[in-house]
């Protein structure tokens, strides 16, 4: 048994504790492994369950904690930062939206096991006013279940994870300069995925001043404000003449949109990844004339340009012409 696996052994409740907290606060840093590792250890006799398990958990819920107090104090501020600092594409904060519209708290439970979902929704609730007592208690099941869920897993299969284990042994001290650079070439990997997305934004959005003008200069883009009906309940107000759709309409109804002149595509995003990508994908569909306002309805505001009350936010049965 080399040096790692036997830092493992000694120090089984740190260190799982440390990689689900750095994992579940949002840093590129995947705990799998040490979950699939401490269940075959366990199941070979070599680590104590009753201490890794809970040690575990508790590196979750600790990270979870902080961050629905962040998000109960900053609002939906934190989840903007932390989609920032995040190496996940910044749409991943409608999708949690989304999970928190149509499932409530227990979306909590299956949103752990997606990257992204895991680290967003706990300061979204936050932010939400979902309760304390409430959060916790889908919180600790989805750790209980997340943490217990690959261990079990490593457990059952643990003379395979033990082979895989005694061959990362077998290369000495080598072993950690593999692991160290397969992490480095995953966290360039996901790195450059963003990168490339925001390089792809820069090319066709439009300034919040630009779109001023155009409705000044007495110009008839179609603004559409692609905002969860969540998030618009929390804050009810709209560009001038913007039109509330579901972003999901807006795609499925792409032949409806007009051609003969600017479609403006609008949210509260970071990096306005959500209109942004929706436009992309209509211009490759030939809607060439659709374009995301840069900033967003943040933006918008900074500028202390006008905004009014939505419209009703049920879809529309026409998009105008």
């Amino acid at each position: 048994m080399n040096d790692l696996v036997q830092f493992l052994v000694l120090h089984g409740a740190i260190v799982m504790f440390v990689a689900l907290f750095i994992e579940q606060v949002g840093l590129p840093f995947p705990a799998t492994p040490f979950l699939l590792a401490a269940g075959a250890l366990v199941g070979t006799g070599k680590l104590n369950g009753f201490i890794a398990f809970p040690a575990a958990i508790a590196g979750s819920l600790l990270a979870d904690l902080i961050w629905f107090y962040i998000g109960l104090l900053a609002g939906r501020r934190a989840v903007k930062v932390l989609c920032r600092i995040s190496l996940e594409p910044d749409s991943c904060v409608r999708r949690t939206q989304d999970v928190l519209t149509k499932y409530g708290m227990p979306g909590l439970i299956a949103a752990k096991f997606v990257p992204g979902l895991s680290t967003l929704l706990p300061p979204l609730a936050g932010s939400s006013g979902v309760a304390f007592s409430r959060f916790l208690f889908f919180d600790a099941i989805s750790s209980v279940l997340y943490c217990g869920g690959f261990m079990l897993l490593g457990f059952l299969f643990s003379d395979q994870v033990d082979q895989i284990l005694a061959a990362f042994a077998s290369l000495g001290s080598s072993a950690l300069t593999v692991a160290v650079t397969l992490l480095a070439a995953w966290i360039a990997y996901k790195y450059w995925q963003r990168q490339r997305l925001l390089r792809e934004l820069r090319v066709t959005r439009i300034t919040v001043d630009e779109l001023h003008q155009q409705q000044e200069a007495g110009g008839n883009p179609l603004v559409l404000d692609l905002r969860p009906a969540s998030e618009l309940q929390d804050d009810p107000y709209l560009i001038p003449g913007a039109l509330h759709i579901d972003i999901d309409d807006v795609e499925r109804r792409q032949h409806e949109i007009p051609r003969d002149r600017d479609v403006i595509l609008y949210c509260s995003c970071p990096n306005e990844a959500g209109s942004a990508k929706l436009a992309m994908l209509l211009r490759r569909n030939g809607l060439t004339r659709v374009r995301p306002l840069l900033g967003g309805i943040d933006a918008w505001r900074q500028r202390n340009y006008p905004v009014e009350s939505p419209r009703p936010v049920e879809m529309p049965t026409t998009l105008p012409v």
